[in-house]
């Protein structure tokens, strides 16, 4: 359960992570950005805090610490106000660690945590979004059919990270009428991997489209096998984490308009004394506050094991709405330095505007 102050645990972990964004994000956002690639030392550094395995068992590789939705809720909000494609590459691991641990079959666990749980960051990845305008999570053009002890999936995704380098991808597809998980391992012939898409931001982190044409995989490679798996959990469990990302998307907007305001001054004085700028950064912070809580609320929700399917959507949905406003407010605060790029206020501005879209990019 969340609380309105973090256990001596939850300091410690936001601590090492709050150094790490400190030290190498925060410093190299912008030439990561600049030049569309986050370097794999930088990957390995945040890999090597452990926080993508600590709930995997020893025998697998991890850590055998407790699962806490909650404690991943509060990294991915401090990788994100460093910057918010680091966040999603650094935590992506979880998207397919997590739900194997929590939903897969033990020949399953057996056969991929301790492959994805090394001593090195290995980008297995998710794909869920659809390139469609009535895109839905919970009903998905994708299909997966069952034929002869295998399953035929056939569609198209889109937004998949790190897909070219993937050595498993952990594809959403509807099963007769319901969505499932299957998992599907590099070179399956029939999935092909496409361009490198060209977004609107998190310009560091390469996502892709994906098809899959009559991709054959094993019946067992179905995640929780014959029973399958609680597509909802996974769903929920993502749209919190989108929410943690804008929070610390938001709160370094906040952060640095505040500050800025503090020391530019305009007529005689800074900026900070107009009201209207005031006003703003007011509306900023409450804002961060609030899209914080909303996220905690769902990782709450999923820590204890109760349903969070409300929880988690209206959190999305006012991190989808809000962040925007709230960098948008920053972008203005800063003025004509909020519009150039060597500034961070621009950068988080556009990747401010995928909140509302992306489904299947982080886990709680």
């Amino acid at each position: 359960m969340f609380g309105f102050s973090l256990t001596k645990e939850q300091k410690m972990v936001k601590a090492s992570f709050a150094e790490v964004v400190r030290d190498i994000v925060a410093p190299n956002a912008h030439d990561m950005d600049e030049n569309r690639e986050i370097p794999a030392e930088y990957l390995e550094k945040a890999w090597e805090l452990g926080a993508c395995v600590a709930a995997v068992p020893g025998e697998f590789g991890g850590d055998g610490m407790e699962y806490s939705p909650m404690l991943n809720a509060i990294v991915l909000e401090e990788l994100a106000a460093g910057d918010m494609a680091f966040a999603v590459a650094a935590m992506l691991p979880s998207v397919f660690i997590n739900p194997v641990l929590e939903m897969g079959t033990d020949s399953q666990k057996k056969k991929y945590l301790p492959g994805s749980c090394g001593e090195k960051y290995q980008s297995s990845t998710a794909a869920v979004c659809e390139p469609r305008l009535d895109f839905d999570a919970m009903s998905l053009a994708a299909t997966a059919t069952k034929k002869n002890g295998s399953y035929i999936l056939n569609g198209a995704k889109c937004f998949v990270p790190k897909a070219a380098s993937a050595p498993n991808i952990l594809v959403a597809a509807q099963l007769d009428d319901k969505p499932q998980l299957f998992i599907v391992k590099a070179g399956t012939p029939g999935l092909e991997v496409g361009q490198r898409e060209k977004n609107i931001g998190l310009y560091a982190l390469d996502t892709y489209e994906i098809s899959l044409k009559d991709c054959q995989i094993p019946a067992e490679n179905r995640l929780g096998g014959e029973e399958g798996c609680n597509y909802a959990r996974f769903i929920q469990k993502g749209r919190a984490a989108v929410a943690a990302l804008a929070a610390g998307e938001c709160r370094a907007s906040f952060e640095q308009a505040r500050d800025y305001a503090k020391k530019r001054v305009q007529f005689g004085e800074p900026i900070a004394y107009r009201q209207s700028v005031a006003f703003m950064i007011a509306e900023m912070a409450y804002e961060v506050d609030c899209i914080r809580l909303l996220a905690w609320k769902a990782a709450s929700a999923l820590e204890v094991g109760r349903d969070a399917t409300r929880d988690a959507y209206l959190a999305k949905i006012y991190a989808g709405e809000t962040a925007m406003k709230v960098c948008d407010y920053g972008v203005q605060v800063l003025g004509g330095h909020g519009y150039i790029r060597d500034y961070p206020q621009e950068r988080r501005y556009r990747n401010s505007r995928g909140v509302a879209t992306w489904e299947g990019l982080a886990t709680v």
